[in-house]
C-alpha cells in the first residue's frame, strides 16, 4: 500500500456560546489541492461542541479510502490539547465528542494533531460561519 498523506483543517463557530452554530472542513492532499470540503449547521451549541463537531465531520467525510497519515490543523486549542493528551476532557458532553473523534482517528495509521493560529485556518472558519449565514438568512 502506497503512503498517502492528507491534511484536513477544521473550524467550529458559535454565535453565543451556546447560540447558533456551524461546523466547517477541507481535506487537503499532498501538494495542498482541495479534496472535499464542507460545512453544516449544528443548532444551538457551544463554540467548544462546534469545534469537535467540525472535526467528526471532517473525519467523517474520508469515507472509505483513509489516508495512512493525517495532519489534522485547528485553531481550537483546548480541542488540540485534549486530543494530544495534555488537557482531561472534563465536560461530560465534551467527552462523548472526544470519545467519538477518537474512534474515528483510529481507523488511521498515523495521526497529528496540530494547534495553528486563527489566520491560518480561515477557509475552514469562513465554511462554518457560512453554514450559521445560511441557515440565519
Amino acid at each position: 500500500m502506497a503512503d498517502h498523506h492528507l491534511v484536513l483543517r477544521t473550524d467550529g463557530a458559535a454565535r453565543g456560546n451556546p447560540g447558533p452554530a456551524g461546523a466547517g472542513f477541507i481535506i487537503e492532499d499532498d501538494d495542498g489541492s482541495v479534496v472535499d470540503s464542507g460545512w453544516v449547521y449544528l443548532g444551538r451549541r457551544t463554540n467548544n461542541q462546534a469545534e469537535y463537531e467540525a472535526l467528526i465531520c471532517g473525519l467523517e467525510a474520508l469515507g472509505s479510502d483513509l489516508p495512512t497519515h493525517l495532519t489534522v490543523y485547528s485553531d481550537s486549542e483546548l480541542m488540540v490539547r485534549q486530543l494530544n493528551g495534555q488537557y482531561k476532557v472534563k465536560d461530560p458532553d465534551l467527552k462523548n465528542r472526544f470519545i467519538r473523534v477518537s474512534q474515528l482517528l483510529l481507523r488511521i495509521g498515523s495521526v497529528s494533531v496540530e494547534h495553528v493560529s486563527r489566520s491560518d485556518n480561515e477557509h475552514a472558519d469562513e465554511l462554518a460561519n457560512q453554514a450559521i449565514d445560511e441557515h440565519l438568512s
